[in-house]
């Protein structure tokens, strides 16, 4: 009699298991696609924000070196997904001088990507002239050895400090503010960089790094925000940006009432 319990019980699990891990599966999707509504109900609230991605369009970016967007970048399940395969970088076709950005972040095992700003086009790459936010698996990539090079470093130049990464599989929320010089990484809810560009403390670090001698690094006042092909696979969701606009003496946005110009947006069309 046992036995034939436990042999009932355990066609019973076997029935039911896909059902349940479809519905656990169906649940994590729902959470995940209110919390993208939520995201985009406050940007919407907030004049002059741009939400960039907001699970459905990639119609606020384009390629690197071509209008088109390579084959490697796609939306699945409301992420933006670059798969490794190949493709090019994608930037904004905006243009952005002081804003904050906001987006969360996924690497798979051993990945390494990136997000820049400021960048200008025609160059080789968008790091020869935008400063990086490094995107990474610290545990599996030999770059996660280095803290110049982990994640949520400006890469190469100042590293992350006090900081808390979830692990390869889970979301990590991201921030990079810049003002003026001033340039913040902010990582699962804490600043972990600080800098300022130009500064004597800049200049030093700047000499000692493989970017010495290229002329338009982190130079730009403004410019696009590119996310990196690295070759791996990496996700990417709630990407919004917020303008930061300067107020004159009266309060009001130098340049005139919703001036793009305060805050460095350009659109290329």
């Amino acid at each position: 009699m046992r036995l034939a319990v436990l042999f009932l019980t355990g066609w019973f699990l076997l029935l039911v298991s896909p059902q349940i891990s479809f519905a656990l599966q169906e649940q994590e999707e729902g959470q995940a696609s209110a919390e993208q509504e939520a995201v985009q109900e406050e940007a919407a609230g907030d004049e002059g924000v741009v939400v960039l991605f907001d699970g459905s369009s990639l119609d606020h970016f384009r390629g690197y070196h071509n209008e088109e967007i390579g084959a490697g970048w796609s939306i699945e399940e409301g992420m933006l997904k670059f798969d490794g395969s190949g493709g090019g970088d994608i930037i904004t076709r905006e243009q952005f001088g002081n804003f904050e950005l906001t987006f969360e972040w996924m690497v798979t095992e051993g990945a390494n990507s990136g997000v820049m700003y400021r960048v200008s086009t025609g160059d080789g790459a968008p790091y020869f002239s935008g400063a990086e936010y490094q995107i990474l698996d610290d545990d599996q990539h030999r770059d996660g050895g280095n803290v110049l090079t982990s994640a949520g470093s400006l890469y190469a130049m100042y590293a992350p400090e006090n900081k808390t990464l979830q692990p390869v599989g889970e979301w990590n929320e991201a921030k990079i503010v810049l003002n003026g010089a001033t340039v913040e990484h902010w990582l699962n809810g804490v600043k972990v960089v600080e800098a300022e560009l130009g500064s004597e403390d800049w200049n030093t670090r700047l000499a000692a790094s493989k970017f010495k001698d290229w002329e338009k690094f982190a130079r730009n006042e403004s410019g696009h925000i590119a996310f990196q092909d690295h070759g791996d696979t990496v996700f990417y969701r709630n990407i919004v940006v917020r303008p930061i606009v300067e107020e004159n003496d009266s309060g009001e946005a130098a340049g005139g009432e919703n001036s793009a110009a305060a805050s460095g947006v350009r659109s290329d069309g």
